[in-house]
């Protein structure tokens, strides 16, 4: 794509105009021309303005808007030309900074004026006189988020909307999972990139040239951590001293949380992700909450999802794995397809097609289904057993349909002063550990991880939903961690994570209820390893990897039972998993027919 344009400067230009004409990257390319129109205050219901870009077809007319709201930059590469596309097709695109960040006013507070902005800047936009009336919000990450926190609010103007890769509880799937702190992106996201003010480059510990004492695994390792921002920044970043401070799914959490208010959403909702992104849990969770319980019959008839084998949006390849150019969906078109349905009334199908379309691992195929679960999953357990040394895929620990019996315990020793190094699973957004599906066999020679593989398969195996581990378990401390992977073994020895789940011990009633543990007792746990969709081949082997750790993609818990975050110590804990047959841990897969070629 070629584009004829100059660019402009970021701020001091009240409005600029600009005629933009794209040369076709085919021959069914969109040949209209568009105006941008610069630096638009919005007014917002406290005084404060945010500044927009407003992309327009260069003809005069009254056109639907789509809605885009960023804490990146309105000009950000990428962004930028997928809005020019739109206005092309002939969509009016709003598109502003956020609150305190780039051109607009205000105090940078992530999540928190979301909600009041989204509403008043999808009602400024459909009053305009370009506007005809009509509104829908577009975006992914925070952008996604965004959306689900204006559409709680219900704007009269607002017709459906398109959060891809977005989080629907800020608490429970963005800034922990099941209790325990996503420490690389959230000092990533939220200290490196997203700070209260503008960074020294002396402290882009990001960059090669960075100093030994400034270099993430340094900064990551830090204790406490709460005060692990002063390591870095130099200064005290509120928000992520914030997010320390509420460790539990408290008033802070719940008063930003989509999850309570998906029936205040009245319009149809398609959410898009990968079954790697950090933000799965969102994508299945908001499908889920608008359809069950969605503000009017069409929101909750209407509302659509997708996933695929991806990180933070589509891909062919991810990870160690090639899934194929099919994989590698086309995200805007299937957002125009979803916006012309909706804003310019075609009739392309959309709202007649399943409601679900899901990417099935190990088959490198897609599939519709008619709702997420799939109808008639039979959720299947599968019970650990070993000769009580699971330790290491070179151990006994095996993995079938039937319940041990007087099966022993196994034991591990987690020591926070050398966890298990995160390989591979769901993160994203320039952290230091690399997402995805990877061989796992670089850990084959840890002790702290208990190994649980089932037999060859002679017939292909295949699941699609939500994974549950029911573990029975014991610590000899005050709290602890327990992480869980399920794993596809190949022919060949390639191990790969299919999903991941962890669980903070003091969380085990929920996530507002902690309570610390008695040492030495068994409990019961359910680890939530959130969803896949994936077909173990014949001659692949099911395997689960239990441990304590996942670090720096999830911080270290100490097993001292402090405060979150206080913890300058740690200390070694004594692990055993209990497979007998009244503590019959397992896993529970969702076990589907499988897909039609």
């Amino acid at each position: 794509m070629k584009i004829n344009l100059l660019k402009w400067p970021l701020a001091g230009i009240i409005v600029c105009l600009s005629l933009i004409t794209l040369l076709p990257e085919s021959s069914s390319a969109v040949l209209n021309e568009i105006k941008i129109l610069r630096y638009r205050a919005v007014p917002m219901r406290d005084g404060v303005k945010l500044y927009a870009d407003v992309y327009l077809p260069r003809a005069e007319g009254r056109y639907p808007v789509l809605v885009v709201r960023t804490p990146y930059g309105v000009q950000r590469d990428g962004v930028h030309e997928t809005m020019m596309k739109f206005a092309q097709r002939g969509y009016a695109v709003v598109m502003n900074d956020t609150r305190g960040r780039y051109e607009s006013e205000g105090k940078w507070e992530p999540f928190r004026t979301e909600a009041e902005d989204g509403y008043d800047t999808i009602e400024w936009a459909a009053k305009q006189s370009w506007s005809n009336g009509k509104v829908a919000t577009q975006g992914g990450s925070y952008l996604g988020h965004v959306q689900w926190r204006a559409g709680s609010l219900q704007p009269p103007s607002l017709v459906a909307m398109f959060p891809a890769v977005a989080s629907t509880n800020i608490y429970a799937n963005w800034i922990t999972l099941n209790g325990a702190w996503r420490l690389s992106f959230n000092y990533g996201w939220g200290v490196v990139r997203m700070p209260n003010r503008i960074m020294l480059p002396q402290y882009w510990h990001s960059e090669s040239y960075a100093p030994p004492e400034l270099k993430y695994e340094t900064i990551l390792n830090h204790l406490p951590l709460n005060n692990g921002d002063l390591e870095s920044a130099g200064y005290a970043v509120q928000h992520y001293r914030d997010w320390v401070a509420h460790p539990d799914y408290d008033a802070y959490w719940k008063a930003i949380s989509d999850e309570e208010d998906f029936s205040k959403v009245k319009v149809p909702v398609h959410t898009s992700g990968g079954w790697f992104d950090i933000f799965v849990q969102g994508t299945i969770n908001g499908y889920v909450g608008m359809r069950k319980h969605g503000g009017t019959e069409k929101a909750r008839r209407e509302s659509r999802m997708i996933i695929g084998a991806w990180g933070h949006g589509p891909s062919q390849k991810f990870g160690d794995v090639d899934f194929g150019p099919i994989n590698n969906r086309n995200q805007f078109e299937t957002e125009l397809r979803w916006f012309d349905h909706y804003l310019l009334g075609k009739d392309n199908g959309i709202d007649r097609q399943p409601p679900v379309e899901i990417f099935y691992m190990g088959i490198n195929q897609w599939q519709h289904e008619q709702d997420w679960p799939i109808p008639g999953t039979k959720f299947t357990p599968l019970y650990l057993a070993s000769g009580g040394a699971a330790n290491t895929p070179a151990g006994n620990g095996t993995l079938s349909a039937k319940t041990a019996s007087g099966s022993p315990s196994d034991q591990y020793r987690y020591d926070p002063n050398d966890p298990v190094p995160t390989l591979g699973g769901n993160n994203c957004c320039g952290t230091p550990t690399v997402a995805g599906p990877k061989d796992q066999r670089p850990l084959a020679q840890r002790k702290d991880i208990l190994v649980y593989t089932g037999e060859a398969l002679s017939e292909p195996l295949a699941i699609a939903g939500p994974v549950k581990m029911k573990l029975f378990a014991a610590t000899d401390g005050p709290d602890t961690d327990w992480v869980v992977k399920l794993i596809d073994v190949h022919p060949n020895g390639f191990a790969m994570n299919v999903c991941e789940g962890i669980l903070r011990a003091r969380y085990r009633k929920g996530a507002d209820k902690p309570e610390l543990l008695k040492a030495g007792e068994v409990y019961e746990y359910e680890v939530d390893l959130v969803g896949t969709a994936n077909v173990f081949l014949p001659g692949h082997r099911v395997r689960v990897d239990i441990t304590s750790s996942h670090f720096p993609q999830f911080d270290r818990n100490p097993n001292t039972g402090e405060p979150f975050g206080t913890s300058a110590k740690v200390r070694v804990a004594q692990q055993t998993i209990f497979h007998t047959a009244g503590r019959a841990s397992h896993i529970l897969l969702p076990v589907v027919p499988m897909p039609k070629k």
